[in-house]
């Protein structure tokens, strides 16, 4: 019998697709990769809304303020954060990590305590997931091709997202609230590392090849 790295997954297909009456708990793993994803979210959020707020206050001042996430002209934080869609909802974009991020770390922490949510409790995580990798994807065609700039901390919360929005998926299949052929499901939780390797190494890929033209004088 093997385990996965997500909630001790059996390879041979077993088990956990039963509900309790009382709801679904969740794995040590798979609580730690969310407290561990909500926190760094929440870094990343607050560090890019007080860089905003650093911002605002120098151009207020009349001062010219340099972030030290600004490293040269391709990765510039300041950049997007001055950009139009960073607040794309008439409120800057990090304030939704301020208060999303939080939610997934107190989540993760009843799920410690040994909590076990109702079925309509993961397919609302999921939903929120979801919602969350739709608008970092559309954020990062913006940054990257728009924008014409990477943040750092952006980044940062674009990994967490990924990972939250996955991993729940995988969850979700385990036990049977998402509906997948057996097979499917086997390979899912045999090899759900693959998704977002390879989804981080296509957002790699993409700043790698469209800002080439920097990349390649500083090699």
């Amino acid at each position: 019998m093997t385990t996965s790295a997500l909630d001790e997954t059996r390879a041979d297909g077993e088990s956990e697709q039963r509900r309790p009456a009382d709801g679904i708990a969740a794995g040590k793993p798979f609580s730690w990769l969310l407290l561990i994803c909500g926190a760094l979210g929440l870094l990343a959020s607050f560090i890019i809304t007080d860089d905003k707020f650093r911002l605002l206050q120098a151009k207020v001042e009349g001062k010219t303020l340099h972030l030290s996430c600004s490293l040269n002209p391709v990765i510039s934080c300041g950049d997007v954060m001055q950009s139009h869609q960073a607040h794309v909802f008439g409120f800057q974009n990090p304030i939704i990590g301020l208060v999303a991020f939080p939610v997934v770390m107190t989540l993760a922490m009843g799920m410690f305590a040994g909590a076990r949510y109702k079925a309509w409790f993961w397919y609302g995580l999921q939903a929120g997931g979801l919602f969350g990798v739709c608008f970092i994807s559309w954020l990062q065609y913006q940054t990257i091709y728009n924008i014409n700039a990477v943040c750092l901390w952006c980044c940062l919360a674009w990994v967490v997202t990924i990972a939250t929005f996955w991993y729940t998926a995988v969850h979700n299949i385990k036990h049977g609230l998402i509906k997948v052929p057996a097979k499917a499901r086997a390979l899912v939780l045999e090899f759900h590392w693959v998704v977002p390797v390879l989804w981080y190494g296509v957002i790699a890929m993409l700043i790698l090849v469209h800002f080439w033209y920097y990349w390649k004088t500083v090699i």
